[in-house]
């Protein structure tokens, strides 16, 4: 059974695609929005989390989410940066990337978790704005191997031998 599981959550029906970068410089900072980046082993140069150590070196949110996180806020839509994540993903199902490997064009990343909502959301998309992104929050992510990302890079799971 745990073979079969395991088969199932190494099948991907696409590659996903990079769809938008942001950098925080610092704290309530405003985003800035590159269109390529350089990813170090620590995170995105010049974003305020690169340089520390730890497993949440890049965080990524599901571009399909953010219509729910707008109309669940009342919004009709969002800018990504109201969500202060670094990678907008799209076509491939970054839940499912938690506990994998997987590349951002010629970076290696591994999901280390869920990236959960801050209360300054509250502030960034009014009240009930932290509820609004609970379970849309996306991941975060450790670097296993640093190099470039641009916009319409692919987003690939890297899958081990998953045959029974």
């Amino acid at each position: 059974m745990q073979t079969t599981m395991r088969l199932l959550m190494s099948q991907y029906p696409r590659a996903g695609q990079l769809d938008w970068i942001g950098l925080r410089p610092a704290r309530h900072a405003p985003i800035e929005k590159p269109a390529t980046a350089e990813v170090n082993a620590t995170g995105l140069v010049g974003d305020r989390y690169a340089g520390r150590s730890g497993t949440r070196a890049v965080t990524l949110i599901q571009a399909e989410h953010l219509p729910v996180i707008a109309a669940l806020a009342g919004h009709s839509s969002i800018d990504p940066a109201i969500t202060r994540r670094n990678l907008v993903v799209s076509g491939i199902n970054v839940y499912a990337l938690r506990g994998e490997r997987f590349r951002v064009g010629g970076v290696l990343l591994e999901g280390t978790g869920t990236c959960d909502p801050c209360s300054f959301m509250e502030q960034s998309l009014g009240v009930g704005g932290y509820n609004a992104m609970r379970g849309h929050g996306g991941i975060i992510a450790q670097v296993l191997e640093p190099g470039h990302i641009a916009l319409g890079d692919p987003v690939v799971a890297e899958l081990e031998d998953a045959a029974p």
